[in-house]
């Protein structure tokens, strides 16, 4: 009887676990190992507010979204792409469709069905689960090291695939603590940083307490090349929401290059900056700056905070200027949230250091996968195709690796 490990109980671990028990290799024991009280748990939180679980947008549109690391993130996807995905979860039993935005949801929008058909199947193919053993390394000898509520536990394994997740959402597990253990043996690894994330902005306190919580929207977001359009909150310290989240690797490499990062808002979309100058340069009369916001333009609430918070006070009075700020206006960024709240991290276990089956190069017979590995993709499904697929090419490469070893 041979013994492999997986090491993280998260999409990719399971994935991987469910080809090695469909790889048919002679005599295989597969065991999960998991630090949480059950598996999931990030991946459930993810699904909370409607899983989404892959986007049906035009593959290469789609492998795009995976920015420097597109060219490694394709060749997984040539063997399990978003399509593919949707195929496996209907064979879970569970419906998919396609929403408005090209989002792929299941039909009740949430990840516990799921879930639960998903670890019956893993189940009922002889897969052993362990929670509550968070890893430690190995021993001298090469043992897998475990700590347990019971105690330090040792498990010897013919080969190892490491799952353990980014850095981001310590509770749920994603704690980032095995970035020691490899670095100790050498492995190459990018830092982890925050990705999909919120950023801080100096708001003076008169705007923090009176916008905070507040939506900020439609809106044309820019940094660098980078431009879209959508819709952030407001927080008491900075920004965060679906948009600052598309942009946040470019707003992050930024602050990391420069030490300051501007965010560019055009708070008047489909209007160009020669109507709005006209309406603006119409008579203000009596009217204060946000009744003539209003008026003429439209503009009122956060927005007109936002004029006031950021532009200079005598843009304010100029018909031109105040124009100009309200179709770029300037959103100084000082630092990202920290990396426990993002919703995923950048950096990882460098593809430099694998092959082409996610096997460590120095260290035969253990794999990687899921967010462990150094890629990063903004929310809309990505994510999790990327994690399911990294699972599956671990597994496949397990299964060739165990099979050559006969």
């Amino acid at each position: 009887m041979r013994r492999v490990a997986i090491i993280g109980g998260g999409p990719a671990g399971l994935m991987a676990a469910e080809v090695l028990a469909d790889a048919a290799v002679d005599g295989l024991e597969i065991a999960v190992f998991d630090a949480m009280p059950s598996v999931g748990r990030k991946f459930l939180m993810a699904g909370k507010g409607g899983m989404n679980i892959t986007h049906a947008e035009a593959l290469p549109d789609f492998v795009r979204r995976y920015g420097t690391r597109q060219q490694e993130i394709a060749r997984l996807l040539d063997a399990f792409n978003p399509q593919a995905l949707r195929e496996w979860i209907h064979g879970l039993g569970i419906d998919t469709f396609v929403g408005t935005s090209g989002r792929v949801f299941p039909t009740e929008m949430k990840a516990a069905p799921l879930l639960r058909a998903w670890l019956h199947r893993l189940r009922l193919a002889g897969i052993h689960f362990h929670v509550r053993h968070r890893w430690q390394g190995w021993t001298a000898d090469g043992a897998l090291r475990f700590s347990t509520p019971d105690g330090e536990r040792d498990v010897v394994a013919d080969a190892v695939i490491l799952a353990l997740g980014g850095g981001s959402w310590a509770k749920l597990g994603s704690d980032g603590a095995w970035l020691p253990l490899l670095a100790a043996r050498d492995v190459d690894i990018a830092p982890l940083r925050p990705s999909n994330c919120g950023f801080d902005v100096a708001w003076s306190d008169h705007f923090s307490r009176r916008f905070a919580g507040q939506p900020v929207k439609p809106v044309v977001a820019s940094v660098a090349a980078c431009t879209q359009q959508g819709e952030f909150n407001i927080t008491a310290s900075g920004i965060e929401g679906g948009l600052i989240y598309a942009l946040s690797a470019p707003l992050r490499d930024a602050l990391e290059r420069d030490g300051q990062a501007i965010l560019y808002l055009d708070l008047a979309p489909g209007r160009s900056l020669e109507r709005l100058s006209a309406e603006l340069s119409r008579p203000q009369g009596r009217d204060s700056l946000a009744n003539h916001l209003r008026r003429r333009i439209g503009l009122e609430g956060v927005k007109a905070g936002l004029l006031r918070e950021l532009l200079p006070a005598e843009a304010l009075t100029v018909p031109n200027l105040l124009a100009a700020g309200i179709k770029a206006l300037p959103v100084p960024v000082t630092a990202t949230r920290p990396i426990d709240e993002a919703i995923s991290t950048a950096g990882g276990v460098r593809f430099e250091g694998l092959d082409e089956k996610l096997m460590l190069r120095q260290m035969p017979g253990v794999f990687c996968a899921g967010e462990m590995l150094d890629w990063e993709a903004p929310t809309g499904g990505y994510l999790l195709t990327a994690c399911l697929a990294s699972g599956r090419q671990a597994g496949l490469g397990m299964a060739d690796w165990l099979q050559g070893r006969c």
